[in-house]
């Protein structure tokens, strides 16, 4: 039996170069950065945290997110953008690596964007910048400019020293 003739067939699955990842898009002062939402599990008001003796300046310390205590990093401060200053709109957005949480802080969340790889151009080089190594692209969305991170790799890197490779693959 075929279908009746005023309706239209169902569109085809786009191709798979077409279909892209989401990601969360924040702000860092006036950039626009994006992260994949799978690595977000959940985002919140910044609360308090104990601050850790001799820990780098980009860690403020350690919280505790309903009995697992959660490293918290200032990506503000990481990467020398915007007000690294804690305020009632500053945001925690908690991210899941493995079964290990890290808190990320930046001054707000914006949206979450669908983008195809081939929206992705590659970052320019720029041996000298904070975590260049850890960007992924750049990509254009409602009229910004996106820093797409690979914030796995970041929060993942030596001198970040919050996870271990196995803790993470664990």
């Amino acid at each position: 039996m075929s279908a009746p003739a005023f309706l239209l067939p169902p569109d085809p699955p786009p191709p798979a170069a077409a279909v892209g990842a989401e990601y969360l898009t924040f702000t860092l002062g006036d950039e626009h950065y994006a992260i994949d939402i799978l690595a977000v599990r959940e985002i919140r008001a910044f609360d308090a945290v104990t601050r850790i003796a001799g820990a780098p300046e980009f860690i403020l310390g350690v919280m505790n997110l309903r009995g697992v205590i959660v490293p918290v990093v200032d990506l503000r401060r990481r990467f020398g953008v915007g007000n690294p200053q804690l305020t009632p709109l500053t945001v925690l957005i908690v991210l899941q690596f493995g079964r290990r949480l890290v808190g990320a802080v930046v001054d707000g969340v914006a949206d979450v964007v669908s983008l195809a790889a081939g929206e992705i151009s590659p970052a320019p080089e720029f041996a000298a910048v904070v975590g260049a190594c850890h960007i992924r692209g750049l990509a254009p969305a409602g009229g910004q400019m996106l820093i797409v991170l690979d914030i796995e790799g970041l929060m993942l890197a030596p001198e970040m020293s919050l996870v271990d490779d196995t803790a993470a693959q664990e």
